[in-house]
């Protein structure tokens, strides 16, 4: 099978063929599911999300301006994806009511999506995924601990680390916000 450069993959997507479509979607797949599933605790969701992401990846190829990493643009859309996800899911924007804004500085308003979830990446991993599981899909601690078959101190505990280490970056950062607690 003939190995094909990226820049010949785009062209052949903005042709809208389905050889480079699917030659694209493989050539990211395992790199941009991870981070999916990195930010879902249910694999069909992520593989959801990650269709989804890839539909508008094809829909607006015609946008990549060749600035920047073609890679980077993939993993932006796919983020975007997730965000827009999570948005349609859930109307009370939980995870963002744990920032409080105190208005200093550099503050939420600045940071991009993308900066919040690299942020939530560098959780420990059982730390960010009760993390995720609580602020942005919206369980309570007694279904996580259902879930996960821990006890509801245990996914108090992680949340509560997750959240302070959170604390630690955006401090380091200088972004000047509190994160609310929780029961």
């Amino acid at each position: 099978m003939k190995s094909y450069s990226e820049e010949e993959i785009i062209k052949g997507c903005k042709r809208n063929s389905r050889k480079f479509q699917e030659l694209l979607y493989f050539r990211y797949f395992d790199k941009m599911y991870g981070m999916c599933l990195r930010h879902t605790s249910d694999k069909e969701i992520a593989m959801s999300v990650l269709n989804d992401g890839f539909l508008k990846i094809f829909k607006n190829i015609e946008k990549y301006r060749y600035d920047g990493s073609f890679e980077g643009w993939v993993r932006k859309v796919i983020y975007n994806t997730l965000r827009d996800y999570y948005r349609k899911k859930s109307n009370n924007q939980r995870f963002l009511e744990i920032f409080e804004n105190q208005g200093n500085d550099r503050n939420l308003n600045n940071l991009e999506y993308e900066d919040i979830l690299k942020m939530i990446d560098s959780l420990p991993q059982k730390s960010r995924k009760i993390f995720v599981m609580y602020a942005i899909e919206g369980y309570k601690h007694n279904d996580i601990s259902r879930i996960l078959n821990i006890p509801v101190g245990t996914s108090k505990w992680h949340l509560s680390q997750a959240k302070e280490k959170l604390r630690q970056i955006l401090q380091k950062n200088e972004i000047n916000i509190n994160i609310k607690k929780y029961k």
